[in-house]
């Protein structure tokens, strides 16, 4: 068993994170995640769009988020549910397209955590965990911080509206 030094040091090399306080509570952030016709709204930023969300929000459960380039590609994602607690808490990974097939080609596991944070405010952390360091240098070139971080404020500002 790895030390927990040696652990974080692994994560480091593997791991992105953000983290923000959101101006909504967390139910409502925790539903924008579990909602296909709300993640729709939200999930990516422009000119990208979300095509369609397929989700059986439960352990073991399926998940296929479609996205849409702005030339009209469609990229699905598709995952496995490893972990549920409402409101508090979701694991969600690629290795596995449904059930527990594994999937071609493993790229990340989201762990995505909602806290209070004060009346109507959630910490929300997003997690993401790479296979390997060459995934999360890919993940960062693609400009994860950016989209992630557009993708959080939508995210914000649909659940305000809820």
């Amino acid at each position: 068993m790895k030390s927990t030094a040696a652990q974080a040091s692994f994560l480091a090399d593997r791991e992105l994170v953000i983290e923000r306080v959101l101006d909504a509570p967390r139910e409502k952030i925790y539903r924008c995640w579990t909602t296909p016709s709300l993640i729709t709204q939200w999930f990516t930023p422009l000119p990208w769009k979300t095509a369609r969300a397929v989700m059986d929000v439960r352990p073991g459960g399926a998940t296929c988020i479609t996205m849409l380039s702005p030339e009209g590609q469609e990229f699905p994602n598709p995952g496995v549910y490893l972990e549920v607690v409402p409101d508090e808490r979701l694991v969600i990974t690629d290795a596995y397209t449904s059930a527990w097939v594994p999937s071609e080609k493993p790229f990340i596991t989201v762990i995505l955590t909602f806290e209070d944070a004060g009346p109507g405010k959630t910490k929300y952390t997003a997690r993401v965990r790479h296979w390997t360091v060459a995934d999360r240098e890919a993940h960062e070139k693609m400009g994860f911080r950016e989209g992630w971080g557009i993708a959080t404020n939508q995210l914000e500002a649909l659940a305000k509206t809820l």
